[in-house]
């Protein structure tokens, strides 16, 4: 009788709760929304950065076409096809200008919200970036092609063989000629480098030129057009939020699907090194090492593969016909044999580095905040400072790693696509689920919550918890604590937080509990938002902090939450 008395007691204090909970669930809504403006004020900002940018160039008047405007970009391919005799050192330099507007499209395609982007100005930039990178692709060959009707000029006074080396920030060039065949001469090493290669006799004694052709960037995986998704072809985030959130959260979950396709697409996975070596026969030894790449070391130690697209009809890497592979992690020198000539690339495993282990978001300053995320292999750390994000350091095997990208500050979008291109990949696309075993969430909870802890990251720190593995996907377990400037961060006073997106509460277990449980930690309500549930603890100096924070600051912060999805991949 005493147990059924006490449960009685218990549900009655929990029907009042919730009853006060709803009597001001509006209320809080309201004000809710009110601190969620500073979302549509970003969106304005970054839609004038664009603008502002587009004049910059228009004043310029650099010769360059505006990448958004298809007259121009159709002129300058028409004009280059019409080029002809360049010679690679030209072509090399004409490469940066490309690339460039490669780099541009692919930013408009990313940095541009659904609703500003018609179908048919999608479609034009996925041709343009289409057709520049098959005309810079012919053209190298081309140019490769003049290169070698000037062999004999550019014999090599030991040998006797062509060998020429060209290099440059971009592409570097290693071309050679079998102008002696002497059968002696089966092993070459290019002067002043680690590259070279070794070729059966039967080669030796031929007619043959050999090209490598080793590119900073993905010269083999062609962004193909693709259609526009139908309006029934949308993720389960944005179907949600159609009915339960605000015009203002539908334009930012739609942003982020459609950021995720085109980076999806633009990212063929994580390529190192890329060689062109043309001409067909059995046999080769390919010896390199690329001291400038920064981030092979990474990619080497977590998982290293070599691939070759023996048959180029297939559109597709393969591993058979290598063999002898050998890697000198010291000397960063990697060997292998190949049974025919094609293109070569060294790839990482996309997700090697999810799910994660644990995560923190912790504020450093005002509208400035530290995100640390720790992988099985790497701890990754990335401050935030109003719309710009650096990586601020690399561990690997807790081991301290230099990056070039370190100190360098970038826009969300662009600071994304550089962590994937070095390596560094913690951004799950839409299809990650397939391939990563994770903790899934509703995707409108985890909209809710990264927003919510967005707006309060200024001044509140977040943390992993191992109770959002143990309660269900409807609902979300966090630390949380106020951040205070001198308080000690070796033991620091968290609190655990559930919230389901229309629902938060503090719990009364600890991260230390032997067992999950959502009871309600004593003396503390519910609330429809993360941020009236802090505010029951919080000083009125955070909370006013929180009501300051810069816009363009949050809306990063949000950006890189929802980039990471902590929630549902740690």
């Amino acid at each position: 009788m005493e147990r059924l008395e006490i449960q009685r007691i218990e549900k009655e204090k929990w029907n009042r709760l919730e009853a006060k909970d709803l009597e001001r669930r509006n209320e809080e809504l309201e004000e809710l929304y009110l601190l969620e403006r500073c979302f549509p004020e970003a969106e304005k900002l970054k839609q004038e950065t664009r603008m502002l940018s587009q004049w910059k160039h228009y004043i310029q008047c650099d010769g360059s076409p505006d990448p958004s405007i298809a007259q121009e970009m159709n002129t300058f391919i028409s004009l280059w096809k019409e080029k002809t005799n360049e010679t690679f050192e030209e072509v090399i330099e004409k490469s940066k200008v490309v690339l460039n507007l490669i780099e541009k499209l692919k930013f408009i395609l990313l940095e541009t919200p659904p609703c500003d982007l018609q179908d048919k100005n999608k479609i034009q930039y996925q041709e343009s970036i289409l057709q520049l990178q098959e005309l810079l692709h012919l053209k190298f060959n081309v140019a490769t092609e003049i290169l070698l009707r000037q062999a004999s000029t550019l014999a090599d006074l030991d040998s006797g063989n062509m060998e020429k080396v060209i290099k440059d920030e971009n592409v570097t060039l290693y071309v050679w000629a079998n102008l002696k065949k002497n059968p002696r001469h089966r092993s070459v090493r290019f002067s002043e480098t680690q590259i070279g290669f070794e070729i059966p006799r039967i080669l030796a004694t031929s007619d043959i030129a050999v090209r490598l052709l080793h590119t900073h960037y993905d010269h083999v995986s062609a962004l193909h057009p693709v259609s526009t998704p139908s309006k029934e072809h949308t993720s389960s985030v944005t179907e949600l939020v159609k009915d339960d959130v605000e015009n203002v959260e539908k334009a930012i979950s739609k942003e982020v699907e459609e950021e995720s396709k085109q980076q999806e697409k633009q990212s063929h996975l994580i390529q190192e090194e890329k060689l062109k070596v043309e001409e067909e026969q059995d046999d080769i030894e390919v010896k390199m090492s690329s001291a400038e790449e920064e981030s092979e070391a990474i990619k080497c130690e977590l998982e290293m593969k070599v691939l070759s697209e023996t048959v180029s009809a297939g559109k597709h890497w393969r591993t058979d016909g290598i063999s002898n592979v050998s890697y000198k992690p010291n000397e960063r020198l990697i060997t292998f044999s190949l049974d025919t000539f094609g293109p070569v690339t060294l790839i990482q495993d996309a997700h090697i580095n999810m799910p994660y282990q644990s995560w923190e978001l912790r504020p450093l300053d005002v509208n400035k905040v530290l995100l640390t995320v720790t992988t099985v292999f790497t701890e990754i750390q990335i401050q935030i400072k109003e719309n710009l994000c650096m990586l601020s350091s690399v561990k690997l095997k807790d081991k301290k790693h230099i990056s070039i990208l370190e100190g360098t500050w970038m826009t969300p979008i662009p600071f994304i696509i550089a962590l994937k291109e070095a390596g560094l990949n913690i951004f799950p696309t839409r299809y990650s689920h397939f391939y990563v075993v994770i903790n899934n969430k509703v995707p409108l909870v985890e909209v809710k919550a990264y927003r919510q802890m967005a707006l309060l990251s200024s001044t509140f720190a977040f943390g992993w918890s191992k109770w959002n593995l143990l309660c269900n996907s409807t609902k979300v377990v966090f630390k949380v604590r106020e951040h205070l400037p001198e308080e000690c961060t070796e033991n620091p006073n968290w609190a655990l937080l559930m919230f389901s997106g229309d629902r938060a509460q503090r719990l009364k277990i600890k991260e230390e509990s032997e067992a999950f449980s959502e009871a309600l930690k004593e003396e503390t309500e519910f609330h429809s938002t993360l941020y009236h549930m802090v505010r029951d603890f919080a000083s009125k100096e955070a909370m006013e902090k929180v009501r300051s924070s810069n816009c363009q600051f949050v809306n990063s912060v949000c950006h890189m939450l929802l980039s990471t999805r902590l929630l549902s991949y740690s």
